[in-house]
């Protein structure tokens, strides 16, 4: 099979290692067992190219013999098509993975990565739309807490959605943002305690090391 080739920034700040979403391509390519390499791009020098492959100057994109394609969830969609383990067959189970695809980053990542930014840059102040965004939040994870009452993963198997969900809900637990729903934060374990997470972040994080 071709090489899949993931490029990510050379380097980032400390405070977002571990959080850039390179880590969720790499997951899944490690998930379905399929051969890629890594690449860079400047993270302080984004050239003519760098938009060529990403409008927005953004990291990462993937690249797949003639095809590139950017925006963490496009490429997970992308790669779930050569992997039976991470994208079902069946007309019904897809449409699940698919809907909950959209779900993590339109419903909530959208609450979830405001917050976020608000506890990255320690702004503590509570402004009406600082309580709007706890309040957006608060909603969401209410919502997704009823859905792990009676399941371990979104769908009938780890998928591709479970990858997204995991890693939007991630960050919120790592400002302690999931303590008071414990199905959530246990959602978020059993993911990330999977190998294939494991060596994603080990490499994400040496990767960026190697240009410190």
């Amino acid at each position: 099979m071709r090489e899949f080739v993931v490029t990510t920034y050379d380097w980032v700040p400390e405070v977002p290692r571990g959080y850039v979403r390179d880590l969720r391509i790499r997951w899944a390519l490690e998930e379905a067992e399929l051969p890629y390499r890594v690449e860079a791009t400047s993270f302080r020098d984004r050239g003519a190219e760098h938009f060529l492959h990403q409008p927005f100057g953004q990291a990462p994109w993937l690249t797949h013999g003639e095809i590139s394609i950017s925006e963490s969830g496009a490429i997970l969609l992308y790669i779930g098509e050569f992997s039976q383990h991470l994208m079902p067959t069946t007309p019904k189970e897809r449409a699940k993975v698919i809907e909950w695809v959209f779900a993590a980053l339109n419903s909530v990542e959208m609450a979830s990565l405001p917050w976020s930014l608000f506890k990255f840059t320690n702004d503590e102040e509570m402004t009406a739309g600082r309580n709007l965004i706890e309040g957006f939040l608060s909603t969401r994870l209410k919502h997704m807490e009823q859905v792990f009452e009676d399941r371990e993963w979104l769908t009938e198997a780890f998928s591709i959605a479970d990858i997204l969900m995991s890693d939007v809900l991630r960050l919120v637990d790592r400002f302690d943002g999931l303590a008071e729903y414990p199905l959530c934060h246990s959602f978020v374990e059993r993911a990330t305690a999977r190998p294939a997470f494991a060596k994603a972040l080990e490499d994400q994080l040496a990767h960026f090391a190697a240009s410190d």
